[in-house]
């Protein structure tokens, strides 16, 4: 029942090129302390230039091993090359950061991380950090306003295939269902008990109860695939000892992540970029877009640019499956001109 906050964190692209030049580049350890756990992140520095700003690196859901496997490695290279510094960390209890990953972090609290971040980079003195933007990518979607609404002073914020205010699940499922040609019926079912389910297993209800609701889902294949097997009662009484803890908004089933978002969202007053792909099958790109242009657009400096094939990572693709690259073997391509509209966007507004 890992389902609800659940996106796919960006992975790590090889490139021999990429890496060559990220050798030439300082490159520094830097920890900070956010609850009593110290967190470890990496320094990118320019080598020559002084530095523009300095951009923070905000993930999406799930584990990290993002030190170590040199996460989002051309992101990071552009913004170097366009003179800014980068700071990039791990979550708790994932490399080598202290405490224990927490997969239901609130977003409220991963707020508090980022803010913990600056704090920290400020105090050390660190260059560019009189002048510090956000990159970040899905769940950071959620997390970024609320750094921009508590810390003042945030320059630019880059939201990559960004989200709306609740949880994206259902249009992940649906859309997953079609690509791989469930009928809209059998669809319509199987959201349905995918619901009931969820409503169950908020209100305190028991296992049996959870079965007897969800027959069909239970046997689908993408939805046992998503969750790494068939449900067991184990699981579904540690999800429900998180679950029953949190808001439900009862019309669609589903937990309310941020209250009064679009307001949050009509508040920030910083540059905004948004890049979205148009084969997004985890997140609804053009319903965010959309929440984008009436808050964001009517308030501030807003520029948003899609990709007609990029998936959620903004890697190129077919469908935009969540498991697409996995099972059809497609590179890890980035979709033609992403990194040069971070770049083009930061000459323009630096």
């Amino acid at each position: 029942m890992n389902h609800t906050n659940l996106q796919l964190a960006a992975l790590l692209i090889i490139c021999f090129s990429s890496l060559h030049s990220l050798a030439q580049i300082n490159k520094q350890r830097f920890e900070f302390e956010f609850e009593g756990h110290v967190l470890n992140g990496v320094l990118n520095l320019p080598e020559k230039n002084p530095s523009k700003g300095l951009v923070l690196i905000v993930h999406g859901s799930g584990k990290t091993k993002a030190v170590e496997q040199e996460w989002y490695l051309d992101v990071r290279m552009q913004f170097v090359q366009s003179g800014y510094v980068v700071y990039m960390w791990d979550k708790q209890g994932c490399g080598k950061s202290e405490g224990s990953f927490d997969a239901n972090q609130a977003v409220h609290n991963s707020a508090e991380e980022v803010i913990a971040a600056i704090h920290s980079l400020k105090q050390a003195a660190i260059p560019g950090a009189d002048n510090i933007g956000l990159w970040g990518i899905s769940r950071a979607g959620w997390i970024n306003p609320l750094v921009i609404q508590q810390y003042k002073d945030i320059r630019f914020w880059i939201s990559v295939s960004g989200v709306d205010d609740k949880e994206n699940f259902p249009y992940l499922f649906t859309e997953n269902l079609k690509i791989e040609g469930v009928p809209q019926d059998s669809i319509d079912l199987l959201v349905e008990e995918m619901r009931k389910g969820t409503k169950i297993c908020h209100e305190g209800g028991d296992f049996d109860a959870y079965l007897k609701a969800t027959p069909h889902l239970r046997r689908n294949r993408f939805w046992n695939r998503f969750n790494h097997g068939a449900i067991t009662e184990e699981n579904y009484n540690n999800w429900q000892a998180y679950f029953v803890t949190q808001e439900l908004e009862v019309a669609s089933g589903l937990m309310v992540y941020i209250q009064d978002f679009e307001s949050i969202l009509s508040q920030v007053d910083c540059p905004v970029l948004a890049l979205f792909g148009e084969k997004d099958r985890n997140v609804d790109w053009a319903k965010t877009k959309s929440l984008y242009e009436r808050t964001l657009g009517q308030h501030t400096d807003l520029t948003i640019q899609s990709f007609p094939d990029g998936n959620h990572n903004l890697f190129q693709c077919k469908t935009g499956g969540l498991y697409e690259i996995e099972d059809d073997g497609l590179g890890w391509k980035r979709c033609e001109g992403f990194l040069k509209a971070m770049e083009d966007w930061l000459l323009e507004k630096g």
